[in-house]
């Protein structure tokens, strides 16, 4: 073996990295121009958090996280969450075996892989409450007894930015258990002419199948993926850093307030993932600024006159991160 040639845990991460790459090829056969929402959705899987979507009607939310569980093999349900919604609706529930003369459990929609949660705030806090052990411990307590649920396990939840009638705002608890939030834009120009252009064709975005898209990595392989983005190194310097960037914000005239010490985790556990996407072995500040604004943009909570004055949550991380001194 030469001087330059990979170890044996080299190559596995290459192979593992090419496999998740195919993942994107995948969605990009379904979704067009969302590229960045596809590599976001990768990096919480890799990082073992949750998704929340922000968009208006028709920009392919529910389809890309369809074919982003699709490519990757993995079982996904779908629940759209309405006003009557109950918890039971969502984690499962006893039910009456009058045969056997005793209760069971029928278990719910959230025992799958990828759930995909449609326009989350439209149904009460006590039923999205219903998320929060699962999305925290990955288990559903009921009647005393504790379910695991399939590993690995991601929440994608859907919001519009701008119909808020009939809807209920997200508790900052529920909100803290999702690892980023994800802002889905309209396509731009050439996109949405290529997205007309598949629909002339007989695109059915009801048939991935038909679309052709497939399974690119398998469970084994993302869970070895998992593995390897924890494991990638970070210095005292940049969890410094992190630590800075945190603190920054509680500090900021115009929040209210500011990230936690969980947000830090997050942030941490994001830019661990998206290193180990791009190939290095240890985070850099570069990494860190990068997933600052997806990880921290709804763990923030702006002052009333920030707000009237037009200030956005982006913009007050953009200022974070040029105020905040970067280790070399």
């Amino acid at each position: 073996m030469t001087v330059d040639e990979p170890t044996g845990g080299d190559r596995d991460d290459a192979a593992l990295r090419e496999a998740m790459n195919r993942v994107r090829t995948e969605v990009g056969k379904a979704v067009v121009g969302q590229d960045g929402t596809v590599t976001g959705l990768l990096i919480a899987l890799l990082a073992r958090g949750h998704v929340l979507l922000e968009g208006v009607p028709g920009v392919a939310k529910t389809l890309l996280v369809r074919a982003f569980s699709t490519a990757l093999g993995l079982g996904t349900t779908r629940i759209q969450f309405t006003p009557d919604l109950m918890p039971g609706d969502v984690s499962g529930s006893l039910v009456y075996d009058s045969r056997a003369g005793e209760f069971e459990f029928r278990p719910g929609p959230v025992f799958t892989n990828v759930l995909l949660a449609d326009e989350i705030n439209r149904t009460p806090p006590k039923t999205q409450s219903a998320l929060l052990e699962a999305m925290e411990e990955r288990q559903v307590s009921t009647d005393g007894v504790t379910r695991p649920l399939p590993d690995p396990f991601l929440v994608a939840a859907t919001q519009n930015p701008v119909e808020h009638e009939g809807t209920y705002t997200l508790p900052e608890a529920q909100l803290d258990r999702f690892l980023l939030k994800l802002i889905v834009d309209v396509p731009d120009r050439d996109a949405e002419v290529a997205v007309l252009r598949r629909h002339a064709e007989g695109f059915d975005p009801r048939d991935l199948a038909a679309a052709g898209v497939a399974p690119a990595a398998a469970i084994d392989d993302l869970r070895a993926a998992q593995r390897s983005a924890a494991s990638v190194a970070v210095s005292d310097d940049v969890l410094a850093y992190v630590v800075d960037l945190a603190r920054a914000t509680r500090e900021s005239p115009s929040v209210q307030l500011g990230v936690s010490p969980r947000a830090s985790t997050a942030l941490l556990a994001a830019a661990k993932a998206w290193a180990w996407l791009g190939g290095f072995p240890a985070i850099t500040p570069d990494h860190v600024q990068t997933m600052i604004v997806p990880t921290w943009r709804h763990r923030i909570r702006l002052r009333p006159d920030a707000e009237l004055e037009g200030v956005s949550i982006d913009a007050v991380l953009a200022s974070v991160v040029q105020q905040t001194r970067v280790p070399i």
